[in-house]
Order: structure tokens, then sequence, then C-alpha cells
């Protein structure tokens, strides 16, 4: 698909309470990131935008047309967004593979999961039940869950449309209007996605997407009173910033933060499985991933011959064309981001890191014009050093050997992050200790960076609070009631006789 051809009609226009116009931030061009060219110009959102579509959700949200749907009468319509993404999967992964160089199979996977999430979430409408509670006295007891309200809700760039399909499928579901805030840097499978959620018949105003900055709009949408909840993921500072401020609003926040995922491998681990799983959990999506597995921790008995072969198989790794079928690592974002992972490996050099692989810009193959970089492998650093604690969000994979199950722990567990991990083992009694031990939101065993909608997710510490996927996930988005029956013959006793 050429790109003239994916972007054929495309239009600037946002979606604000319904109404598809210009934005009134400043125009801006969204880039490819595998060679620059220019996808699109964005009218990105303004202030004004972002007050206009939280007004225009407060009053959606107050019809009758979507909170007062019965549950099964809104899956429908989200049954039909998923029909809506499934249609256009083709156009949809491309555009994504436009918007932040992901390679092509992993976009189109990426369209797929935000299908299914809709179609997940709406079968979750369709069984939820509300609960009749115990009884303590004469009295029926019954909890029931109510929509939120307002609801912001802030996507990442590294997987816009499956980050979308997170927050928008619950928060719709549970009957709330939702004002979404794409990354700025890419809004086009976001905007497409507000047109299918449009035509799927999402009633006018309980939708607005807004791309634009941040710093302005995601501002404006944390700190306005119609506003009930935060959902946000990316990084871990401006997640803290949205805490406090929903603090001052005792409005509840989901927050998906950041990582520096540990990933430990045993003597005894299955050293094909291993090595294959280690190099897919941190340079797939060319490391662009919370839950990466940047931190490698081997047995000092298998150290140097397992890190012998990851290196062997990240220099095997095909970096290039997003577009080809067999490209594993498309470019990074931009050319910042690129430039901050540089000084990244630059520091860890610093710090006595040795360089095993990696480390530097490809060339050929007009990989000179995007933002590509080589898979790389730094061993010799400790747990402690800058370049191993701190989030790179990149290619870069930090190898270090342990000797006891009590060290690796302390170590392991010696992160301000708290989001994934990693276990290679074929000791399952080993395997349950130590992924029981790990604090984080996830533990893979044997396995990396697999997902099931239906299993919640979220983290521990700075990698943030809440959870999204699951049936629970539906919860977040609603506020839980309870209704008391009075079932007593008698008049309360307490008036005696009136």
């Amino acid at each position: 698909m050429s790109h003239q051809d994916l972007l054929q009609g495309f239009s600037s226009d946002i979606l604000v309470g319904g109404e598809w116009r210009a934005g009134t931030g400043k125009r801006y061009q969204s880039l490819y990131p595998a060679d620059e060219s220019v996808n699109a110009e964005i009218a990105a959102a303004g202030a004004e935008d972002a007050i206009d579509a939280v007004e225009a959700a407060d009053a959606a949200w107050r019809r009758a047309d979507w909170a007062g749907l019965k549950p099964h009468q809104r899956a429908a319509v989200l049954h039909r967004v998923a029909d809506g993404i499934t249609q256009r999967a083709e156009a949809l992964a491309h555009l994504q593979r436009r918007d932040n160089g992901k390679p092509i199979s992993e976009t189109r996977a990426l369209v797929a999961s935000a299908s299914s999430t809709f179609r997940y979430f709406a079968s979750c409408l369709e069984t939820l039940e509300e609960t009749l509670t115990p009884s303590r006295g004469d009295y029926l007891t019954m909890s029931v869950h109510e929509p939120l309200g307002v609801v912001a809700a802030i996507t990442p760039w590294n997987s816009p449309i499956a980050s979308d399909a997170q927050k928008l499928a619950p928060a719709l579901a549970a009957g709330n209007a939702v004002v979404l805030k794409p990354a700025e840097v890419t809004p086009l499978a976001s905007l497409e996605l507000g047109r299918i959620c449009e035509a799927a018949g999402v009633p006018r105003g309980v939708l607005s997407v807004l791309p634009g900055k941040g710093s302005v709009i995601g501002d404006i949408l944390v700190r306005h009173p119609k506003v009930k909840k935060v959902a946000f993921t990316g990084g871990t500072e401006v997640g803290r910033g949205i805490a406090r401020l929903a603090a001052e609003k005792l409005m509840p926040v989901s927050l998906e933060l950041g990582g520096k995922s540990p990933t430990i491998v045993f003597e005894d681990a299955d050293i094909d499985h291993a090595v294959a799983g280690v190099l897919y959990g941190i340079f797939s999506s060319s490391g662009e991933s919370c839950i990466a597995g940047s931190r490698l921790f081997v047995h000092k008995a298998i150290f140097d011959t397992f890190v012998e072969r990851l290196v062997a198989g990240a220099k095997q790794l095909r970096v290039g064309d997003p577009l080809r079928e067999d490209t594993q690592m498309g470019p990074l974002v931009t050319s910042s981001h690129r430039e901050s992972i540089e000084r990244y490996v630059a520091i860890g050099l610093e710090e006595g890191g040795r360089l095993l692989c990696g480390g530097e810009r490809p060339a050929g193959d007009g990989r000179e014009k995007g933002y590509f970089y080589q898979p790389t492998i730094i061993a010799g650093l400790t747990n402690q050093a800058r370049m191993v604690q701190e989030e790179i969000f990149g290619p870069v994979l930090a190898a270090m050997p342990f000797e006891n199950e009590d060290d690796l722990l302390a170590e392991a567990n010696d992160s301000v992050y708290g989001l994934a991990a990693g276990i290679w083992t074929r000791d399952f009694k080993r395997a349950w200790r130590i992924g029981r031990a790990l604090e984080t939101g996830t533990v893979w065993i044997n396995t990396y960076k697999q997902f099931s909608i239906s299993t919640p997710f979220g983290g521990w510490k700075g990698s943030g609070m809440g959870r999204e996927k699951g049936r629970l996930g539906l919860l977040e988005y609603t506020n839980q009631k309870s209704l008391y029956w009075g079932i007593n013959d008698s008049p309360l006793a307490w008036a005696g006789k009136v």
C-alpha cells in the first residue's frame, strides 16, 4: 500500500464533541520515522478544544442515549466498533506503521488486538451481573455499578491503537463519555478509530479525539472539574504529576507507567527458549515498550555461553524497512528519542560497561534516512549503574551474572519500577517461589511479552497504580453503589411508637 493511497483523502480535522473541525492549536507535521517523509499535517487541539470536548462529553453522558442504554445495547455498538476495525485492519496497520515505524507484522497484530479488546468488553457487558449481597438484618442489600461520567484517556506513542482500545473499550462499556488524548507524534490511527466509533453508533459527544501537546491538553483534562477519572499510559514523572493533581480532586486514576523489567535465566533453563525469549523481550518493538526485559540476570555457571549465543542472535536480527514482511526491528519513533538512547549507551560505557554488540546506527539499505538503531547488549555493569536503573525505552540490554537466589532477588527488586519480569527455569517450584517474591505486576515464566485481554495488567511502585484488562478492568471505570430495601414488618424500633 503506497503512501499516497494510504493517506488519500485523510483529513487533518480532530473530533471535538461530535464535530470534526480544525484544532485551535498549532499545525504540525506527522513524520514517518523510517525516512522522515511527511504523513500528514495535523491541526492540533488547543486549550479551547479540550474545554469544549469535556463540556460536550459531560452533556452527552447525562443524556440517556449512551449511559442510559441497557448493557446489551452498548455491547452491540462495541461489537460494531470491533467489526469496523476488522474491516479496516490492513489500512489501520499501515497507518500505525507510518505513525511510529513499527514493522507491519507487528502493527497488524496490534490492530487485531484492538478489535479483540472491543469484543471482549462487549462480551463482559453481556454477562456482567450485579450482586445481591448477604443480608445481616431485615433488609435486602444489592451492589450495583454506575458510570463515572467523563473519562480522560491519555495514550502513548508506542502502540497507539491497542492502547486506545484498552482504555476506550472498558470506559465506553461502563457508560462513560471519553476524551481521548493520543500522543502528539502518533495521531493517525487514533483519529481513524474515532471515525470508526462514530460510524458504529457511538452517540455524538460521547467521544472526542484530541491530538496535540500533552502539556496543554493533558493538563486541562486532568484539572477540569467535570473530568471524573484519568487513565494514563506514559512516563513515570508525568504520572506522578497527574496523581498529585488528581489527589486534589479526590479523583480516581489508573497509571500505567515506566519499567525496567528483570529477566532471569537459571542454569537449568531451556537455552533455546531462553535465548529466543530474551531477544524478543528486549528487541521487539525496537525496545520501545514499558515491559521490555532490559535487565538480564543470568546464572554465573552459564553466563558466558548464554551471552555469547544471545549476542549472536542479536546480530542476526533484521533491522530495516517496516514495510518488509521479514523486518524484526523498525526505526525509533523520533530523532530526539534515538539521541536519548545514544546518550544512555555512552553513559553505560563511561560507567565501565563492555559493548558486546550494537551501540551504533546501521548503514545501508536506505536506513540513513530514518531513526534506526542496532540492538545493543552491554555487560560489565552492576545493578546500581545508571544505565541499568533508569528506563531507556529502546533496544539496549544490560547483562549481569548472579550466583544465588537471595542476591538475585535483592537486585531484581532493587528498582523504582515494578511492572514485569521474566523467569527461565525447568524447576516449577523455583519458578513459583521466585515469581511470588518479585515485586512486579506481571511475571512471565518460560515465555515473555505475552498478553491476554482477560488477564489484569498493571504495575507496582513507580510503574503505576490501577489495573487494565479483565472484567475488573471494566469496573475500574465505574462507581459502586449499595442499595438497601427494608423488609421489616414493624417500624424501626429506635423511634418507639410515633
